[in-house]
């Protein structure tokens, strides 16, 4: 057997030093560096890979979609809007009502305006009557004293309420009435001249007090 010769044996040194030092490399290159960033299952997937071991599926988790809590039930809306609907309702049905106790006063207060009116009417016309059936007595005692003699007139207007014989001597002709004047008692006859000049005046204007009538 030959021995092997000088060359050979540095030759099969440096092999044997290339491949204790790619053993050195490789131990280095799958253990964790800190100033170098790794993604996870780079050297894992390499190594598995030429283990011949399947690389492992990431895990995947089911994410469930998120449900607010301010969304209600379908039968809880539901029902919420029954509820508001019958809320509407009853409002429309007391709205309604109280219209219909407003067309009835109106209607009603109609009715009493009417009979108020009417009633007006009657009472003007009733007192047109009384105005009438006054002017009419006066007439008819204004006849009469004018066919008296003017002292027996004269006599019965000394004793007559002041008012009657004013409104019966401012009625009379003024020839018939200044007989029946001067017949008479004179300070009723100064009263009643008086009372008749100032009856024409507005009645803040008339001056009756301390009028003598006796």
């Amino acid at each position: 057997m030959n021995a092997p010769r000088p060359f050979q044996i540095v030759i099969g040194a440096l092999a044997l030093a290339g491949v204790a030092k790619a053993s050195l490399l490789v131990g280095d290159l799958g253990a964790p560096r800190p100033d170098i960033p790794t993604r996870p299952g780079l050297f894992v997937s390499a190594a598995n890979a030429a283990a011949g071991d399947p690389e492992p599926e990431p895990a995947t988790a089911a994410v469930a979609p998120a449900i607010p809590e301010s969304c209600a039930a379908p039968e809880e809306v539901l029902s919420a809007i029954a509820t508001e609907r019958g809320l509407l309702d009853d409002q429309r049905a007391a709205l309604d009502e109280r219209a219909s106790e407003i067309a009835l006063a109106e209607e009603t207060l109609s009715i009493e305006m009417a009979r108020l009116s009417e009633l007006r009417g009657e009472l003007e016309g009733l007192m047109t009557k009384i105005d009438e059936a006054r002017e009419a007595d006066v007439a008819r005692l204004v006849a009469l004293y004018v066919n008296m003699k003017p002292r027996d007139a004269a006599t019965i207007m000394n004793d007559l309420d002041i008012e009657v014989a004013v409104t019966v001597l401012g009625a009379m002709p003024e020839r018939d009435a200044a007989p029946v004047l001067a017949a008479m008692n004179v300070v009723r006859a100064q009263a009643i001249s008086m009372i008749i000049l100032e009856r024409s005046k507005l009645p803040g204007d008339q001056r009756l007090n301390g009028i003598r009538l006796q």
